[in-house]
């Protein structure tokens, strides 16, 4: 146990800290992470790197060696890292208000709000709550597909296998796979975990259902996109039984697809999702989530004092998303993820070591044609340490899939030197 005195002043604490935060940065990498070991709580397991700098696509670690982040912080960082027009929005932001609480509103909540909406472009009237991440997203839809059931009568709520919502009790009810579910149930009774196929559809969207939650690509299953049709079927019987359709677009949305929302691959604004869940790219690298409701149904559900959040929508968090849907715009950025994700795709398909690969935009699943090392253990995460070592950053989502979703602004050429190294990564991931 650590020997901590307590009789400091609070200006002495303040000193001692940041002296602590200074020897921090003096430390080298190793070092940083026994210190991570020490005092941060496992649940990430441990981190492979410790990151101090960023440059557009590039990131920089406490050693100064430099990597590609073909992550984006896990489809979040859209505009890079250090973007001057996000910076300078979030830096002026910061010495004007950042935190106001939901008893008041600001400007810069208004007219985020009111981009959000003319992007969705629903025929009928919609509205925004705020929140701080993809999982508070997903748990304010989750209850809102349970007060509708609770108004209806209606018991069950629909969910996907393969499905990822995120961890909190509730969204973890919506989220199937069972190794996060197992150590906290018994959950919320009432979702059921059906195929993603329309012929599950098919049979278990009844009467008894109050909603249906759907990713348009399970990003975290290995970037798998629902069937062709699947999200048109899903409106029609949502609306024969007057269930709701929830769409959770926390990794597609805002831009990742090349589409500000990836629904409306096959959802026009007559037939819009009756809520639809967004964080991720959305603040560009700040925490910022929210779920838009459509039409009269959807956003009477919800009354005041039913749900909120402290945080949720303060000034800077959309001071930060209204920055990065502006340059998103102004750089062209969604038909940049659209020909820069056509183009490695292509290049990636060539290769003989990729077996096929998956998804839209710079939201991409690459299938290894091996699915294991030579004794016997999954290829991807070996394939993902051996790209760490080379100086790329990616993830696997399961044994046999890398997952790309780079920022936005990544070059074609970064993303070529990528593929120019893949053969050699696999192939030394598979003989180590």
């Amino acid at each position: 146990m650590r020997n901590r005195k307590k009789s400091k002043t609070s200006t002495q604490q303040c000193r001692s800290r940041g002296e602590a935060v200074a020897e921090q940065t003096e430390k080298k990498q190793q070092d940083l992470l026994k210190d991570y070991r020490r005092d941060l709580l496992g649940v990430f397991g441990d981190p492979s790197l410790v990151l101090v700098s960023g440059s557009g696509a590039t990131v920089t670690d406490a050693n100064g060696k430099e990597y590609l982040d073909l992550l984006a912080g896990i489809a979040v960082n859209s505009l890079g890292h250090g973007h001057p027009a996000w910076s300078r929005a979030v830096s002026e932001q910061a010495g004007k208000l950042a935190h106001i609480s939901n008893f008041f509103t600001s400007p810069s909540q208004l007219v985020l709000a009111h981009k959000l909406l003319d992007l969705f472009d629903s025929a009928d009237e919609a509205k925004v709550f705020f929140c701080n991440s993809g999982t508070e997203a997903n748990e304010a839809a989750y209850k809102l597909a349970r007060r509708h059931g609770n108004l209806t009568g209606k018991k069950t709520i629909l969910a996907l296998e393969q499905g990822f919502h995120g961890r909190t009790i509730g969204a973890l009810s919506l989220t199937h796979k069972p190794a996060y579910r197992q150590p906290f149930e018994p959950l919320p009774s009432g979702v059921v975990h059906i195929p993603a196929t329309l012929e599950a559809l098919e049979t278990h969207l009844t009467d008894d259902v109050a909603a249906i939650i759907v990713e348009p690509i399970q990003g975290e299953a290995g970037v798998l996109p629902l069937p062709q049709g699947y999200l048109t079927r899903a409106r029609e019987l949502t609306r024969q039984h007057n269930a709701l359709l929830i769409v959770d677009e926390v990794q597609t949305g805002m831009g990742r697809t090349g589409r500000y929302f990836e629904h409306t691959r096959e959802l026009d604004g007559q037939n819009l999702p009756d809520a639809v869940t967004l964080a991720k790219g959305l603040g560009g690298g700040f925490p910022i989530g929210a779920m838009i409701t459509n039409g009269a149904l959807a956003n009477g559900l919800l009354e005041a004092g039913m749900h909120g959040t402290t945080f949720g929508g303060n000034p800077l968090a959309t001071a930060a998303a209204l920055a990065t849907l502006t340059v998103l715009d102004e750089e062209n950025l969604l038909e940049a993820a659209v020909s820069r994700g056509e183009s490695v795709r292509a290049q990636l398909e060539a290769l003989d070591c990729v077996a096929a690969t998956r998804g839209a935009g710079l939201l991409i699943g690459v299938q290894l044609a091996a699915e294991t090392t030579e004794d016997g253990a999954a290829l991807a995460p070996a394939v993902v340490a051996a790209a760490r070592e080379a100086g790329f950053i990616i993830n696997a989502p399961n044994a046999s899939t890398i997952r790309l979703a780079p920022p936005l602004v990544v070059t074609e050429e970064q993303l070529a030197s990528f593929v120019q190294a893949l053969p050699k990564i696999v192939e030394t991931s598979r003989v180590s």
